[in-house]
């Protein structure tokens, strides 16, 4: 299973977490929200388990002052992650320098050949697709949990953005419809746990089976198909990992 975008530093116990993620042979995605949050979230787990870096919109103006950390540690990580846009109206008062760090991040990704990247666009679709079609060498766009309109999700396909969906998203009639117009071979599974939460509590790693459930019900196919799909979709998608620099040059091919 594939949990591409989690907040695994962020549980109340993240050792457990990594661990039972680890026994179940899961792919997981562990984002981070500031740069100076990688180390210690890297020292977590390593093997099927990626640490990106990130710096989480709402953040970006406590935090600006860390993307001299953030170019730095671009050299370790082929991921990305969390970083974009968010338009909620608490969030609004620092629009400015939202846009700042974030294209300041889709341009030392640029810099570096390229990476791929977790993307958040909350109340943002608009803004956050302008900012990835004037940085399309930044990378690979896998948009987490996109909630835009129909129209903003043909222009996302259109540039070539992946997504990625999770239980929680999936539990709304909005977030099912949009999946069914997304490619199937540009959609990964996610949890964004602790933050997502089914019946009241955080969604974990495992929950993703959920996601899955969900998709073989959107796609009228045997679950144990909607895994390969799933698989082999993250297969594509990382086959360039070895190679940072590489990414600018393949990512037509993905599209």
């Amino acid at each position: 299973m594939i949990d591409f975008h989690c907040h695994i530093d962020l549980y109340a116990n993240p050792d457990n977490v990594v661990r039972i993620s680890q026994e179940q042979r899961l792919f997981v995605l562990s984002v981070t929200t500031t740069p100076s949050a990688w180390h210690g979230t890297y020292a977590l787990a390593h093997g099927k388990i990626k640490t990106a870096v990130g710096l989480h919109p709402q953040l970006a103006h406590e935090r600006k002052t860390e993307l001299e950390l953030f170019e730095e540690l671009l050299a370790q990580t082929y991921y990305v992650g969390e970083i974009g846009l968010d338009g909620a109206h608490e969030f609004r008062t620092h629009w400015k320098t939202q846009h700042t760090v974030f294209n300041h991040i889709l341009g030392a990704c640029t810099r570096a050949g390229g990476r791929i990247l977790s993307i958040h666009s909350r109340r943002a679709s608009r803004a956050v697709l302008d900012c990835v079609a004037a940085h399309p060498n930044a990378g690979i766009p896998v948009l987490h949990w996109f909630s835009g309109n129909k129209h903003y999700l043909d222009r996302a396909i259109n540039l070539g953005c992946w997504f990625s969906v999770g239980p929680a998203m999936l539990n709304s009639d909005n977030g099912r419809e949009l999946t069914k117009h997304m490619p199937r071979e540009r959609i990964l599974t996610e949890t964004d746990g602790p933050f997502a939460l089914i019946n009241g509590r955080s969604i974990f790693p495992w929950d993703v089976e959920k996601a899955v459930d969900v998709l073989a019900d959107i796609w009228q196919i045997p679950k144990r198909e909607t895994q390969e799909t799933v698989d082999a979709n993250l297969s594509r998608i990382t086959k360039y990992e070895i190679s940072p620099n590489a990414i600018g040059q393949i990512t037509n091919t993905l599209y």
